[in-house]
């Protein structure tokens, strides 16, 4: 197109040349007409090919710049997704630590309660030796003859002090009993631990404290990772004591313990019945977490 141009301008002022020499006739400006109308057109078709490159660059660059700002807007959103599971899975975290902590702090009432159980006995027992001295140190009872003193109430003062003193015994020795099985569990000796629960257990079958003691066995399962030791243990307890304190841990921890071993499909499931027979308890809200970070990672899976 440009050297057509030219040619036509090189014409032009060839003939112009011819016409300003007084060479030029009649067919010489029926050429330059012919030339100058050739060029006009030359000029309206580079014009068009001028306007059209514009149109092309301009849609070019608009088209550039909308890819650019959508790949923005992905990254962008790529980006969020990824902080929001960050914050998700922290949060999760923060919950399940929490609830560690209120159920160290629930243990720790627990222990209180043996205390106070061993002040009782320890009590119980200063009784009975203060009575002895006071027996010992009045001589005036020690000589009144029994005549003076009817045999039915003799007898019924003597064995009230008898099973007060057995009962204060047994008292004493299954809060020892306890007190020594939870220290080893605090103590990490989860073995230890787990056979003194046991035998707690077998000696006081019906103690208020024989399901904690069955919670505590199957946490031990837990702490060594043994998971199907652990999800028996707790089955164990929800059968036996269904109406436990402990039950709502028990689920939780069950479920989490068949997630743990691979069967995501049984902890789902005992997570929901968690959220669904105690749906204010802290326990189901962990399990609302938890359920949904396994929802998550298998649309992650599908994707």
């Amino acid at each position: 197109m440009q050297k057509k141009f030219k040619f036509t301008v090189y014409c032009l002022l060839f003939t112009a040349y011819c016409l300003l020499s007084g060479c030029a006739s009649t067919t010489d400006f029926e050429m330059l007409r012919n030339d100058v109308t050739a060029l006009r057109r030359d000029t309206s078709e580079l014009k068009k090919d001028v306007s059209n490159l514009k149109e092309k660059t301009a849609y070019t660059v608009k088209e550039d710049s909308l890819n650019a700002i959508r790949e923005s807007q992905a990254e962008t959103h790529s980006r969020l997704l990824e902080i929001s599971k960050d914050l998700q899975v922290l949060t999760g975290r923060f919950d399940e630590n929490r609830y560690f902590s209120e159920k160290a702090l629930k243990s720790s009432v627990s222990e209180i309660d043996l205390l106070k159980a061993q002040i009782t006995a320890i009590e119980g027992q200063i009784k009975d030796i203060r009575d002895r001295l006071n027996i010992t140190e009045s001589p005036k009872q020690q000589k009144e003859p029994l005549k003076e003193q009817p045999r039915g109430t003799e007898k019924k003062g003597e064995e009230p002090k008898e099973e007060t003193q057995q009962q204060q015994a047994e008292i004493t020795d299954k809060t020892k009993a306890y007190e020594a099985a939870y220290n080893a569990f605090k103590n990490k000796k989860y073995k230890e631990s787990r056979e003194k629960f046991e035998a707690f257990i077998k000696k006081f079958p019906k103690d208020d404290l024989t399901d904690n003691a069955q919670f505590w066995i199957a946490e031990t399962y837990y702490n060594e990772k043994d998971f199907e030791g652990a999800i028996l243990a707790y089955e164990t307890l929800l059968k036996k004591y269904p109406n436990s304190e402990k039950v709502p841990g028990a689920l939780l921890k069950q479920g989490f313990s068949f997630i743990e071993i691979g069967d995501r499909k049984t902890g789902k499931t005992i997570l929901e019945k968690l959220r669904e027979r105690y749906p204010d308890s802290k326990e189901a809200g962990l399990a609302k977490k938890k359920i949904e970070e396994l929802e998550k990672k298998t649309a992650t899976k599908k994707k």
